[in-house]
C-alpha cells in the first residue's frame, strides 16, 4: 500500500510540469459581443461574470489552473466553450449564425443549463438568480429583434 501511495505521488508530481496554456487570443472590441451591442452595463455585468470565462478571449485563470489534471480539464471546457460560442469574435459569425448562437443562448438559459453546474459549483458568483435569467433572456431576445434575421 505505501508504495502504490508513493507512485501515485510520483505521478501526481510529474503531471504539474505539463501545465496548460493560459494565453488568452487578442481581443478586437470591434468583434465583440457586449460592444458591437452597446450592452448596458448592468447586463454587460452579468454576461462577464456568468459567460466570459468559457465564452471569449477573455478567460480568467484561477489558482486550480496550476493544478493538474484540473488545469486540463479547465482548459478543455474553454475550448469546447469558445468554439461552440465566442462573443469576442461574435460579428465573424454570418447574421445566420449570431440569430441562432442568441436563440441557443435562450434556450440553454431558460433550461439551467448554461452556465454549467460544475462552473458554478467552483465560482458561486456565477450562478444566475431567476431575475438575472429573465433579464439575459430578455435582452437576448432584443438583440436577436435588431439583428432582424429573416430566414
Amino acid at each position: 500500500m505505501k508504495k502504490i501511495l508513493i507512485a501515485l505521488l510520483v505521478v501526481l508530481v510529474v503531471l504539474q510540469f505539463f501545465q496548460i496554456d493560459k494565453t488568452n487570443p487578442a481581443v478586437d472590441e470591434s468583434k465583440d459581443f457586449l460592444k458591437t451591442q452597446n450592452t448596458p452595463e448592468e447586463i454587460a455585468s452579468i454576461i462577464k461574470t456568468s459567460c466570459y470565462d468559457c465564452h471569449s478571449n477573455q478567460s480568467n485563470y484561477p489558482l486550480y489552473s496550476y493544478v493538474q489534471p484540473a488545469g486540463w480539464f479547465l482548459k478543455g471546457h474553454i475550448d469546447e466553450g469558445r468554439e461552440e460560442l465566442n462573443f469576442s469574435t461574435f460579428t465573424d459569425y454570418e447574421l445566420k449564425r449570431q440569430d441562432h448562437k442568441l436563440e441557443e443562448c435562450i434556450e440553454y438559459i431558460e433550461k439551467d443549463e448554461m452556465p454549467l453546474g460544475s462552473y458554478t459549483l467552483v465560482h458561486r458568483e456565477a450562478a444566475l438568480t431567476e431575475a438575472q435569467k429573465n433579464t439575459l433572456i430578455n435582452y437576448f431576445k432584443s438583440v436577436r429583434t435588431k439583428l432582424n434575421y429573416k430566414e
